[in-house]
């Protein structure tokens, strides 16, 4: 695991959000902080009067601001700061090159001042393997306490089983102390699809498959992880409606997503797009082969 916990902050309240959540959890792996900053520049001709020395100013702000709220809580966490010039996307991906992990907040400003908003968010996403977190900004005051870790829920899809994806999963529960829930969508053969109707014994024997094949995918990482409680459910159907009930009580949503071969697409799969966009939970999205 590389030592490293960095965290992307454009001064929006979701990055806020997230740099809380970054810090807390570089404290929980006992490893330094960085919040990065990146000025998209040149600055959009649309916008005439903002110039370099403005967003330099926003930059130092949102910045100092991030800081300021990450002492006061960890006052004992290494933190460093970083401001960058460029494309956000492919900034933050080279900022996340030596890191364990990459925060960002689900939202932001605008293509001006933020970086995760619409395609240039999905844009980042694809373009790191380093695991990618993106918090939503949470119900409860800014100033509240933190609360005891909960459930960690994992997607996981067994007939392309990633190990980089269950890894992450049963480690972060590991860590946190608390349960695990894999959950697991099947679909009948495309055999099946042909017919009116299909006969509820078959039903119920590929559901049973389901459940064993899931057993099997999960029992090396019980094994491993001997102190995770974990829950499982495999059910007939998409994963990514269940995926985000579950998120309503975790802690963490963990979906993976194909490595990009080609430079053409965003390559999430729709169960973590679907995860992405409606999960309330901050979600974990990890690349894998």
């Amino acid at each position: 695991m590389k030592d490293l916990v960095t965290v992307g902050v454009d001064g929006s309240p979701a990055s806020r959000a997230a740099a809380v959540w970054g810090a807390r959890e570089a404290a929980l792996r006992k490893v330094p902080l960085r919040l990065v900053h990146v000025i998209d520049w040149p600055i959009s001709p649309a916008v005439p009067r903002l110039g370099r020395e403005t967003a330099d100013r926003w930059a130092d702000e949102a910045l100092n601001e991030a800081l300021e709220e990450v002492r006061r809580r960890h006052p004992d966490l290494e933190t460093s700061t970083r401001s960058l010039s460029g494309r956000p996307a492919a900034s933050l991906a080279v900022e996340a090159a030596d890191a364990g992990l990459l925060v960002l907040g689900s939202r932001g400003l605008g293509s001006l001042v933020g970086f995760l908003v619409g395609s240039v968010g999905t844009a980042t996403l694809v373009a790191t393997d380093t695991p990618v977190v993106l918090v939503r900004v949470a119900d409860e005051p800014e100033d509240a306490e933190p609360t005891p870790y909960g459930e960690i829920v994992v997607g996981v899809d067994d007939n392309d089983a990633p190990d980089r994806v269950l890894a992450f999963a049963f480690e972060e529960a590991a860590r946190r102390g608390c349960a695990l829930r894999a959950i697991h969508g099947w679909k009948l053969p495309p055999a099946y699809r042909s017919f009116p109707y299909v006969d509820s014994d078959e039903e119920r024997a590929a559901g049973r498959s389901a459940a064993q094949l899931l057993d099997e995918v999960l029992l090396p990482w019980r094994r491993k992880f001997p102190s995770v409680s974990v829950d499982q459910k495999a059910f007939m159907g998409s994963a990514g409606s269940q995926l985000v009930q579950a998120a309503a009580g975790a802690d963490l949503v963990v979906v993976g997503r194909h490595l990009r071969r080609s430079p053409l697409g965003a390559h999430l799969g729709p169960v973590t797009h679907a995860v992405l966009h409606h999960a309330t939970a901050p979600v974990a999205v990890v690349a894998h082969d």
